[in-house]
């Protein structure tokens, strides 16, 4: 089995074309599985952090009925 990556641009039209070809082309096939995965415009350690504080019982929200409040 040979394994394929591709970056695609999908906010350019040959882009969208050639995803939507892609998947017109292989939707029922058994012989070519397309594997879509994004990837995130995140750095990893920033996602982590973002998660751990969002975990955190020690934290203060600020809603926009007490934003001024916080400032």
């Amino acid at each position: 089995m040979t394994t394929i990556t591709l970056k695609i641009n999908e906010k350019t039209k040959k882009g969208k074309a050639f995803l939507e070809m892609a998947r017109a082309f292989f939707e029922n096939s058994k012989e070519i599985e397309l594997i879509e995965e994004v990837e995130s415009p995140y750095n990893d350690e920033f996602v982590e952090k973002i998660k751990k504080a969002h975990a955190s019982k020690n934290r203060t929200r600020v809603t926009s009925k007490n934003l001024w409040e916080s400032i």
